[in-house]
């Protein structure tokens, strides 16, 4: 087996790439590569193919197109704002439409437990997006919030004077979600989230089970547009798996998520939750910038936690042309991997404080 440090710059290495957009021949040139890597290391190891999208961007644009259109009529917003609740719940019912494109999920374990644990990353990167600009993002949440009471509001506005500026606003946002799909390029994507899959593979590489367990490592697809890979994921895992998920953990300071969500908060629940509340070195926090790809396990009752490292806030860099493997700190990365290792021997075993 390969020391730890050795492990996380092979694995950072395999990951180099221009970029690996949700769903495109780079994200599926990285599944390659782990899934050979795990394989040389003795492990077997499962493909799960599903159909994505490769961005979340055109669902967006028509959204605010629906939303733009309430000056001729408040039936179009009243369609806008049920797509837009529905989408930051996480619910996508014309994603049968657009899911066309070959993504998948690598999924290996080891042990033979009947208990279940789970180290998860996702290994797609985004499009960039005016909004991430470093003088921007800060006020990401903030401008969320804005279009959330918009967009909920719209259909309802449509009957007032107000039906114009409303429909200006999400107009010009149509115009720039366009222009995002046309000319926004994939970030290399070194902390997010490269970071997390090399640590959690890591850990899963040096981390052996005791007999009462099973311990999982999944690499999603797709998360960057939905959480499809979590989704796909959802029937191959056993009832009760305790999910550990590590996103953007390649600098800054050390978080643990207790729930999430960008509209409706999930609270998170279980053993991995009760052991990072005993576990110094990472502060709680109620992560409503975003979604990981716990949240639609969450939804559904897993025991989850998020681990995420931020700076003023937000992920450093987050789906900007600088979230490069250059700007990676490795002092962050083997902290992260320490305090995993000491959250999943403290769910093994039992320890409380």
């Amino acid at each position: 087996m390969l020391e730890v440090v050795d492990t996380l710059k092979k694995l950072l290495c395999l990951l180099r790439l221009p970029h690996r957009g949700s769903a495109t021949p780079l994200e599926a040139e990285a599944f390659r590569r782990l899934g050979h890597f795990l394989q040389e290391e003795g492990y077997r190891v499962q493909a799960l193919p599903f159909r994505g999208v490769r961005s979340y961007g055109w669902e967006l644009l028509v959204i605010s197109l629906l939303l733009g259109l309430a000056p001729l009529s408040p039936w179009p917003p009243l369609i806008g704002a049920l797509a837009f609740l529905l989408y930051f719940s996480g619910i996508r019912p014309w994603g049968f439409l657009l899911d066309r494109y070959p993504s998948q999920n690598l999924l290996t374990w080891k042990g033979q437990g009947d208990k279940a644990l789970l180290l998860m990353a996702h290994v797609d990167t985004a499009k960039t997006f005016f909004l991430y600009h470093p003088k921007r993002v800060r006020h990401f949440r903030t401008n969320f919030l804005l279009n959330a009471t918009l967009a909920l509001s719209a259909p309802l506005l449509a009957l007032t004077f107000l039906a114009w500026p409303v429909g200006l606003y999400f107009l010009i946002q149509t115009t720039l979600l366009l222009l995002r799909e046309l000319k926004a390029p994939y970030v290399e994507g070194g902390n997010d989230n490269a970071s997390g899959v090399a640590v959690a593979t890591a850990l899963f590489l040096e981390t052996e089970p005791p007999a009462a367990w099973r311990l999982g490592l999944a690499l999603t697809g797709c998360e960057e547009v939905g959480a499809l890979g979590a989704k796909a994921l959802i029937p191959h895992l056993p009832q009760g798996t305790l999910v550990l998920n590590l996103d953007n953990v390649g600098r800054g300071e050390l978080f643990y998520a207790e729930g999430e969500g960008m509209l409706l908060y999930v609270p998170y629940r279980g053993r991995l939750l009760e052991a990072a509340r005993n576990t110094p070195g990472a502060r709680p926090l109620r992560y409503r910038l975003a979604y990981f790809d716990t949240l639609p396990l969450a939804q559904r009752g897993f025991p989850c936690l998020s681990l995420i490292r931020l700076e003023q806030g937000v992920p450093p860099d987050w789906h900007w042309p600088t979230d490069t493997f250059a700007r990676l700190d490795e002092e962050a990365l083997e902290d992260t991997l320490r305090y995993a290792r000491t959250l999943l021997q403290r769910v093994f075993h039992g320890v409380s404080s």
